[in-house]
């Protein structure tokens, strides 16, 4: 029974971006064994971060287009499959694979996206149809569970301008409820009720298999396929106090922790898994570099300050509409979302928009993960175009940090596939 309790269950993930819900996974005792995604910062962002736990997913078991495992009757699924019967042990045509999960881009379907589609239809963007082949590769592999993760926009989002609200929902449920013999359950959650300081909400579709011992339970928050919600959020000077420079120079870097770490969840991103300690002040911290705002964006900044995060009218822009961060919740919790654009929010106690490491702090990732290529972009580099046929997009730091699933919400919900995955083993 130890060997089982101590067993480490074996994932797929599928558009992984950079490895937030992996990281949550792998904190729940799962081992990722293959990972895509196309944009290729976001995956050496994944493949750095685990060259020591898991070389092999770097030389053998990773790859940036899903349409390659598809491609030719899918002859490369075929391949992985003898590979992970060889590297892993795990026999597919047994259908030993424990847990699949993927989150298929989503920019067509989120506001953002659709006011940057440049009026292309959403059965026209290529990224719309990737839950189809996140659906094949589950028929195929046969996972024990499955996950889905996208954003609550799908709910509601329609293929075209005359097409009929949720429409697009609806061809998503019915490709994953399509599979043979899965027992599926979609949800919509928010980030807040389990320890995420977010609002974030999203929509989950849950498959579990049908011979894995699991009974719906319809007095249980989605009937029992996700974990309960904990309600346990992390207020923003308790998160990010820490890393507050009193010196800090617009435009400059903090190299060092400038404060020792004082509250819990400070001392939680700051442990070094490789030391076994909590970073010490003066200890180094990466990804402290600041904004080199203007005068008058620094001068706006500093009138939010002072006026409870109002804005005048001459200092507002057409572009968005900035918030001022605030240090401790209201009774409603977290009201923020973060995206790609780290200038949507402004720091609750400096006048100046977030780092890099607080903006992967909002996402629950901890201090010692790397973040690969540029801090940040703009213009069509950003967006694309797909009336011009430029559907990819740069992905810099702080939108792979702002498309990911925060680490502790993968945690969570990956400790609730294990026990339903410990159930049934115990009861085989």
């Amino acid at each position: 029974m130890k060997k089982i309790k101590n067993k480490k269950f074996k994932f797929v993930d599928l558009f992984a971006g950079c490895g937030g819900l992996s990281l949550g996974l792998e904190i729940a005792n799962f081992e990722p064994i293959f990972v895509n995604e196309l944009n290729s910062d976001a995956l050496e962002t994944y493949l750095i971060n685990r060259d020591v736990a898991y070389p092999l997913l770097r030389s053998k078991y990773s790859i940036r287009d899903i349409k390659e495992l598809i491609a030719d009757d899918g002859a490369l699924l075929d391949k992985l499959i003898d590979g992970f019967k060889q590297d892993y042990k795990i026999d597919i045509k047994r259908e030993e694979l424990d847990l699949l999960v993927g989150g298929p881009p989503c920019q067509g379907f989120s506001g953002m996206g659709h006011r940057r589609s440049y009026s292309v239809n959403k059965k026209q963007l290529p990224s719309n149809h990737l839950y189809q082949d996140m659906a094949y590769v589950i028929s195929r592999l046969r996972p024990k569970i499955f996950l889905f993760e996208n954003v609550r926009g799908l709910i509601t989002a329609r293929w075209s301008e005359k097409g009929v609200k949720g429409e697009i929902w609806k061809d998503v449920q019915a490709a994953f409820s399509s599979i043979p013999n899965y027992q599926v359950h979609p949800e919509l959650i928010y980030a807040k009720n389990y320890g995420i300081p977010q609002n974030r909400p999203r929509v989950l579709i849950v498959g579990i298999r049908s011979d894995i011992n699991f009974t719906i339970d319809k007095t249980k928050f989605a009937d029992g396929f996700l974990p309960e919600p904990s309600n346990d959020y992390i207020n923003l000077e308790d998160l990010l106090g820490d890393l507050v420079d009193d010196h800090y120079l617009n435009g400059g870097i903090t190299a060092k922790y400038p404060k020792r770490a004082a509250t819990e969840p400070q001392k939680l991103f700051r442990f070094n898994p490789r030391s076994k300690k909590i970073s010490p002040k003066n200890s180094s911290v990466s990804e402290h570099k600041y904004s080199n705002h203007g005068i008058k964006i620094r001068n706006k900044f500093i009138y939010m300050h002072s006026h409870s995060g109002k804005i005048l009218n001459n200092m507002k822009t057409k572009k968005f509409s900035q918030r001022l961060l605030p240090a401790k919740w209201g009774k409603n919790g977290p009201t923020i979302t973060i995206t790609s654009m780290p200038d949507d929010y402004v720091h609750y106690l400096q006048p100046r928009t977030l780092t890099v490491r607080e903006w992967a702090r909002l996402q629950t990732f901890p201090d010692w993960y790397e973040f690969s290529g540029s801090r940040t972009t703009g213009g069509i580099n950003r967006a694309g175009n797909p009336r011009m046929g430029l559907f990819e997009r740069s992905v810099p730091k702080y939108t792979q940090i702002g498309n990911a699933v925060p680490v502790v919400l993968g945690t969570r919900i990956g400790e609730h596939f294990r026990s339903i995955l410990l159930a049934s083993n115990s009861k085989k």
